[in-house]
């Protein structure tokens, strides 16, 4: 059944419009075939309990092979690789651009998208934790030597092309955003005893690797758990204390901050002059230049809203009541709204990514989560990929539109989109 409500200017949804899911929906059969790639294993089939695809090393796949699955069935992986991964199931933390995918790890490895192949490794690349940043063609790392510098490189080659030096005073700056100019870093602020209990943001040169400008955090906030996004002339980020702060990429200064009730471990949306914050029942979104609201939608009582995607500008969003929402991020208007994983009773996706007609969403828990693929433009469930592993860490997504690449634990799989 189709469950929320919105809030707009433009008056509610109707739930009938919410309903449209059903013209593309799935049966039970495929649904259930579809479940079969969650690691539940047939007395006497022979499954291996690894999906349809399960553990091969990239060596014994071949590429060029056609992988097409049946209905309802996910894909074999093309390639499967054991990594140096170090996540805590931060979406940022596996990134696929110029041909290669790589993992927040030590050392930090790029595996050649198409055949999982090694093209390099850097030793100290990465800190555990902290977002691998891209932008200008550049990888943003915190460095993993701890000596509080910031390094950008060639994602094709590894090879070091910037690096920045915040102070002395300051202790492992990490990037949290890039635009063409800056690089945006938060670094602890060192007391006279090594200690620290305040923070800092800063704005770093993408040329010159100058400090542009640096404002102190408030007491109280923290460094970890921040999620930060540039639209235009603002910073917008978000931290575990439950603050959503939006400040001038000129200058530093602070446009305006407000507390939250809930961001869902920091993450929001941005799309054109909106941020849109999931707020437990309530998708908050706020007008960038002076946070006032422009809508709401509210889910049924007892669901809470999961992490939102804008992709190809289109919000996603699930909820605890595994409902999946595709809505209009402009106005808040609901486009569908799919059953499909509490029909399943799938785990709910928390990262999105799309290749083609299809929406890949990643989950937490291993038993009954992994890779989710859905009809884009109904939310139909198409199948669900599980490697059977056991491990409990959160899976996490990344495409190159050719390929959709699944990290789960130290594991790397290859799906073709």
């Amino acid at each position: 059944m189709a469950k929320g409500r919105s809030s707009t200017t433009g008056g509610r949804a109707s739930r009938r419009q919410a309903l449209r899911l059903a013209a593309g929906g799935v049966t039970l059969a495929v649904l259930g075939a579809g479940a079969a790639g969650c690691g539940e294993k047939d007395e006497g089939s022979g499954d291996d309990g690894k999906g349809s695809g399960g553990d091969r090393p990239a060596e014994d796949n071949d590429p060029s092979e056609d992988a097409t699955p049946e209905a309802g069935q996910a894909p074999e992986p093309l390639w499967t690789k054991s990594t140096s991964a170090q996540t805590y199931g931060n979406n940022d933390e596996l990134v696929a651009v110029d041909g290669v995918v790589i993992a927040a790890g030590n050392p930090l490895v790029a595996l050649d998208g198409a055949t999982g192949e090694e093209q390099w490794s850097l030793e100290g690349g990465a800190v555990p934790g902290a977002a691998l940043l891209l932008g200008n063609g550049t990888l943003y790392l915190a460095s993993g030597n701890y000596d509080g510098t910031v390094g950008g490189y060639d994602p094709a080659s590894g090879k070091e092309t910037w690096r920045s030096h915040l102070g002395k005073e300051y202790r492992q700056p990490r990037p949290i955003a890039v635009d063409e100019a800056q690089v945006y870093v938060i670094a602890e602020i060192l007391e006279g005893d090594g200690s620290s209990s305040t923070n800092v943001v800063a704005a770093l040169n993408s040329g010159t690797g100058k400090v542009v400008w640096k404002e102190q955090r408030d007491v109280g906030t923290e460094q970890n758990g921040v999620h930060a996004v540039v639209q235009d002339r603002y910073l917008i980020y978000t931290d575990f204390k439950q603050n959503l702060t939006v400040r001038d990429t000129a200058t530093g200064g602070q446009v305006w901050t407000q507390k939250t009730t809930e961001t869902n471990y920091g993450v929001f949306a941005v799309h054109q002059d909106l941020i849109i914050v999931p707020q437990r029942q309530q998708l908050q979104a706020f007008h960038l230049p002076d946070g006032t609201e422009k809508w709401s939608v509210q889910a049924e009582d007892f669901d809470a809203f999961q992490e939102p995607a804008i992709v190809e500008d289109v919000l996603y969003i699930a909820d605890s009541g595994r409902t999946l929402w595709s809505i209009e991020p402009r106005t808040g208007e609901v486009i569908w709204q799919s059953g499909d994983l509490s029909d399943a009773g799938a785990r709910v996706p928390r990262q999105f990514v799309k290749a083609g007609d299809t929406l890949y969403g990643a989950t937490s828990l291993d038993e009954q989560g992994g890779i989710h693929a859905f009809d884009a433009t109904t939310g139909a469930l198409r199948w669900t990929f599980n490697d059977g592993s056991g491990d409990h860490r959160a899976w996490l997504v990344a495409t190159d539109s050719t390929h959709v690449f699944a990290l789960h634990g130290e594991d790397l799989h290859a799906l073709p989109a």
